[in-house]
């Protein structure tokens, strides 16, 4: 089920109040309540609403009145006149990156995921990735390429590639643990990390930087370089560092 957004347009009295901040306004106007339930009244002028609450607690929503709750905030617009509005589909919007396989609508890529608008398909990739005009033989999606010690493209959909198991094929156990010289593993705690193979006897862990490996520290550990331009240690804390790195964008 697609999410849905509701858009008034009508004569409204608007009332914002918060504890001392009291304020009414009454005009033609277009009301517009997202799914994320955040609130927005524009007029005829500027790009900017005349009152909002951004990502509510909560909003009501009626034909002759919607209101939101945010902590001690409330915004009520009142219809007196309803010129016209319903309920209308909406979904992210992203520049397009492919045709989807499932039902043959238009996959559009957003900073974090690319979805599709028609049957609703969504599929989680890094900030970073960069989606290619190289399909996948398996399933038809595309596939986006990231670097994560090495450059590598994988498939949208991770139950067909996994990001994470190509990671651990190229690097898991290549490395040394810098406190008690165990392996250290390719594994997901949030993000991906080494994590010591020893643990919890050892909690090392150091997070899995974006960029490719181009050298190696004097501790022992991969040298980095992100794609800024900066090289650094796997570990950010290393002191035995600062021969290998280089001024930002260099």
């Amino acid at each position: 089920m697609p999410d849905r957004t509701t858009v008034i347009a009508g004569r409204c009295t608007t009332t914002y109040d918060d504890a001392d901040d009291v304020r009414e306004q009454q005009g033609d106007v277009v009301v517009v309540c997202k799914p994320d339930d955040t609130l927005l009244v524009h007029d005829a002028t500027g790009y900017q609403p005349v009152a909002w609450l951004t990502r509510a607690d909560r909003a009501a929503v009626a034909d002759d009145r919607v209101t939101a709750w945010d902590g001690d905030a409330t915004l009520d617009v009142q219809v007196h006149e309803r010129y016209g509005g319903g309920q209308f589909p909406v979904s992210d919007a992203g520049h397009p990156v492919g045709t989807c396989p499932a039902c043959d609508g238009t996959l559009l890529r957003t900073s974090e995921a690319v979805s599709c608008p028609d049957c609703q398909d969504r599929y989680a990739i890094p900030a970073d990735a960069s989606v290619v005009d190289d399909p996948c033989p398996d399933c038809g999606l595309p596939r986006f390429r990231v670097q994560r010690g090495e450059p590598l493209t994988v498939c949208l959909d991770r139950r067909c590639e996994s990001l994470d198991q190509r990671v651990a094929e190229a690097f898991d156990r290549v490395w040394d643990c810098p406190d008690c010289g165990d392996d250290l593993r390719v594994l997901r705690r949030g993000g991906l990390i080494l994590g010591c193979a020893s643990y919890p006897a050892c909690e090392t862990s150091l997070s899995f930087p974006a960029g490719e490996v181009v050298d190696e520290c004097p501790c022992g550990l991969p040298v980095f370089e992100t794609p800024g331009g900066t090289r650094r240690c796997l570990d950010s804390t290393c002191e035995r560092a600062s021969s290998t790195a280089t001024p930002q964008g260099l």
